[in-house]
């Protein structure tokens, strides 16, 4: 029988055991899934978007060193996905337009509320009441009754003195000074308050609204899915186009700035795709554009025989599309339509793109949707990616109510990229364990952010400390094969739920998107249990990191160009 003395010192240590254990838990963060709800997702997949077979349509760029065209040596999902992004890559170079948003600083108001109010230096403007408390107006017209109490005087002659012990003159003659020690008046154009902008509008008195703030401009919402259906990695939205609105399913991607569908009379080539090929003579809007125009030169467009202008867009992996430039009204949603939008009526289209439609263009470029519907929906736009293949996310057009749980981080430009979208990635964090790289490791190369890459590349360093430490916490799990670029994945057949580390990206101002579940494990077949870590080492040939749309599903991204900033919102699809 255990003494007392002992009992006491057993609990004593099952007490700091348990201490422990909620130590390390606190410390480490899981993500987890039931197998139900993995098998769920999966069974939505009417066409796996990483197998073979669909791994090289929707891509437009060079092919991976040595693959040659059509490629003999990428087989298998993981290259087939690599096959995708490093093509992806060239066509993001090859789209990059010469032109940037800046957003321009709004006027300050005068004066600044949280300011303490500066000593009163110059005679405020007559409709202003400068100070509470001080009877308005200052110094008082000729015909008002300047002081309550005070009989009424009518102007005196000159030389009177109308009330003893006030000095004269009184009312004071227009160059005197009124009242000795407050300083005189200079013209009402002198700046009032020096180091402090002169601000167009009125003088505002600190918690009193001069005026309702202006309403925010509408924004347009429309339904967002995975392209699978389609043959492509991308996501797809429906819109219509034409007069009457005809429906398209089109890829959107942050990526490009010109948007094109496939039109009739496809003098060079169209391929198969998903509806009926548009057709500009059957719609009461269409208007080809004259070479002459503006819009040709920010397309990079050739002037054809009769001064219509062409535009031509060649990617890397010999993927072409080439057509008319043309003005076209963009039905997003039955009850909002762009008017006179400038896309490509594509004739001749070469390379395999799926059985998409066209594709619209979101990029930073005059040209993009989000550019294009700046003047009327404002200068934002955001998506949320679905999680699940056979659920929807949204593409939203315009500014909508965000949750306080937003995070946002700088949006960062790069003159030798100015269409794309940059953010400035410093550390990654697993499992509560922040990666021992120094943050100029991400910083040096940039990272960009793109819809249409599917997986994340990061600098070898990075990866290979994420893969580890990645490794190290799933012990518990079968190892798989690799699946091509894929080299770190686990055969989770008889599982009843999935538990991995939590993966989160942290920003150089303190930003942090934190990964879903679906964001850090990939399943490249639906026929199989077997989830791959969805990160890859950037190859030599990426010019700097990129953020897949796989690390960004079901997180609302938020592109809001004016104020230049990016946000993340998780769990939002």
């Amino acid at each position: 029988m255990a003494s007392s003395h002992g009992w006491s010192s057993l609990m004593r240590l099952l007490v700091l055991c348990l201490l422990f254990g909620a130590s390390l838990a606190a410390t480490r963060r899981y993500l987890s899934v039931s197998m139900d709800e993995l098998l769920s997702s999966k069974a939505h997949l009417d066409c796996p978007p990483l197998k073979k077979s669909v791994a090289t349509s929707g891509n437009k760029l060079t092919i991976p060193a040595g693959c040659g065209f059509p490629p003999k040596c990428c087989g298998g999902a993981g290259e087939s996905i690599r096959h995708h992004d490093m093509n992806r890559l060239s066509t993001l170079l090859q789209r990059s337009s010469s032109t940037a948003s800046s957003a321009a600083p709004s006027p300050l108001p005068r004066p600044i509320p949280g300011l303490p109010f500066p000593p009163f230096p110059f005679a405020p403007a007559p409709s202003v009441r400068p100070f509470p408390g001080i009877p308005f107006p200052f110094p008082p017209a000729p015909s008002a009754r300047p002081f309550p109490g005070i009989p009424f005087p009518i102007p005196p002659a000159p030389s009177a003195r109308p009330i003893p012990g006030i000095p004269f003159p009184f009312p004071p003659a227009p160059r005197a000074q009124p009242f000795p020690e407050i300083p005189f008046a200079p013209a009402p154009r002198a700046h009032p308050y020096p180091g402090i902008p002169v601000a167009p509008a009125p003088l505002v008195v600190p918690g009193i609204p001069i005026s309702s703030p202006p309403a925010a401009p509408p924004a347009v919402t429309i339904p967002d899915t995975s392209g699978a259906y389609l043959g492509t990695l991308e996501f797809v939205v429906t819109v219509g186009f034409g007069t009457p609105a005809r429906k398209y399913a089109v890829v959107f991607d942050t990526g490009s700035d010109v948007s094109w569908i496939q039109c009739q009379p496809c003098s060079g080539h169209c391929y198969k795709q998903h509806d009926p090929i548009f057709d500009p003579t059957k719609s009461a809007t269409y208007a080809a554009i004259p070479c002459r125009n503006q819009e040709c030169r920010a397309a990079d467009g050739s002037c054809d025989v009769n001064g219509t202008c062409i535009y031509d867009v060649e990617y890397g992996d010999g993927s072409s599309t080439s057509g008319v430039l043309s003005h076209e009204t963009l039905s997003l949603t039955s009850s909002s339509a762009l008017h006179g939008f400038v896309f490509g009526c594509g004739e001749k289209n070469l390379g395999s793109f799926g059985d998409v439609d066209g594709l619209i263009g979101l990029g930073r470029g005059k040209l993009s949707l989000s550019s294009q519907a700046a003047a009327k929906l404002g200068a934002t736009f955001s998506y949320c990616l679905p999680s699940h293949n056979g659920t929807q996310g949204y593409l939203t057009i315009g500014t909508t109510p965000v949750s306080d749980k937003v995070a946002y981080t700088a949006m960062v430009q790069k003159p030798d990229y100015p269409s794309f979208y940059f953010v400035e990635l410093v550390s990654i964090n697993i499992g509560g364990y922040i990666l021992p790289v120094p943050p100029t490791v991400f910083t040096s190369a940039g990272t960009l952010l793109d819809s249409g890459t599917t997986l994340t590349y990061l600098p070898e360093e990075a990866y290979t400390a994420l893969r580890d430490r990645f490794k190290f916490t799933m012990k518990q799990y079968k190892p798989a094969p690799a699946q091509g670029v894929l080299d770190t994945c686990y055969d989770f057949t008889g599982q009843n739920a999935i538990f991995i580390p939590a993966v989160s990206f942290k920003f150089n101002d303190g930003a942090v998107f934190d990964l879903d579940f679906f964001g850090v494990q990939i399943f490249p077949d639906d026929a199989t249990a077997i989830g791959c870590l969805a990160f890859a080492a950037r190859p030599q040939a990426m010019a700097f990191n990129i953020i897949g749309n796989t690390q960004q599903r079901s997180a609302e991204v938020i592109y809001d160009v004016a104020a230049e900033k990016i946000g993340f919102v998780t769990g939002s699809c």
